[in-house]
């Protein structure tokens, strides 16, 4: 059940480093490779005749492993993968850049663009029903909210509890990173 949260006290049961890879299932990984790497512009290494390992930009990997048709659902649109650009016009121009190779590239779904939590983007699901996100966020990114909780962060603020019934009941996702969210915590609302 949706609800404000408090940092636990305990300490972590296991001693993880950072985290660094996550699985995404494709049905053929020739052309999922064609797209990683014409469409995403992913690095990509063949670690065996069914798998890939892939990165962008940091230290966190995806293995990619191919598995017939009918073996995993669609990814869920709430659970995609976030490309960031530094602008609104970039959003843009790789929208128009989608919706023109879309055929060739097998994409099967693209969402039109959408300005939500302060942020610009769109989302697009490609040949393997993976989803996708094109967004361009704040200066520094997802990552400054760590380095910024007094403003990002939500954690132990009883006082927005209401806040709970109204986004699970009206679908209004409220999130830190809308500046109207932001100003209602600090006026106290």
């Amino acid at each position: 059940m949706p609800a404000i949260t408090d940092r636990s006290t305990k300490q972590p049961l296991l001693k993880t480093g950072m985290l660094n890879h996550g699985t995404l299932h494709v049905r053929d990984i020739a052309k999922s490779r064609r797209f990683y790497e014409e469409v995403l512009g992913i690095e990509c290494i063949q670690t065996s005749p069914l798998s890939l390992m892939i990165r962008k930009g940091t230290a966190h990997v995806y293995a990619v492993v191919e598995q017939p048709a009918g073996l995993h659902p669609p990814m869920t649109m709430l659970n995609h993968n976030g490309f960031e650009v530094a602008t609104e016009a970039e959003v843009e121009e790789a929208h128009k850049s989608i919706v023109q190779v879309k055929d060739e590239y097998g994409i099967k779904k693209i969402m039109p663009l959408s300005r939500m939590h302060g942020d610009t983007s769109f989302y697009f699901m490609d040949q393997d029903d993976n989803w996708w996100e094109i967004v361009a966020v704040r200066q520094g990114g997802y990552v400054a909210d760590f380095d910024d909780k007094v403003n990002w962060d939500l954690t132990g603020h009883h006082e927005v509890d209401s806040w709970v019934d109204l986004f699970v009941t009206q679908k209004k996702l409220r999130h830190m990173h809308d500046p109207e969210t932001r100003a209602l915590l600090k006026a106290g609302k």
